[in-house]
């Protein structure tokens, strides 16, 4: 007697269609083309929860960047001075600073610069 193991392959088939709801045509439809389309995804999705984060940090060193330069001091001098004077700030939270509260970005600016000066001044 040939044995087919109905239900569990019928339970993952529509598993697999209940996954592909919102693809388009036949991949939304058919288990052989939903199936092809969910790998493809599966394999995008991880790919991109890692392009994901490099493509926000680009983001908020621009952003600080820009800020910086507008205060006065590039980035790379800026992000040292933060270094020197030990603030623990992330670029996610400088970049949101940056962008929404100009008076508190220019205090971590004089952070910096100040910072910068000690620095330069101790012998090393």
């Amino acid at each position: 007697m040939r044995v087919t193991n109905s239900p569990a392959s019928r339970k993952r088939r529509i598993r697999v269609i209940k996954a592909a709801k919102g693809f388009r045509l036949k991949r939304s439809k058919l288990y052989r083309y939903a199936s092809d389309a969910l790998d493809h995804g599966m394999q995008y999705a991880y790919r991109d929860r890692k392009t994901k984060k490099r493509n926000f940090r680009a983001l908020w060193q621009v952003r600080i960047n820009a800020s910086a330069r507008a205060a006065g001091i590039t980035y790379s001098r800026f992000m040292e001075g933060l270094k020197a004077a030990h603030c623990a700030l992330n670029r996610k939270m400088l970049a949101d600073l940056a962008a929404r509260d100009a008076a508190a970005f220019g205090e971590l600016v004089q952070l910096a610069q100040n910072a910068l000066k000690t620095k330069t001044t101790q012998p090393q």
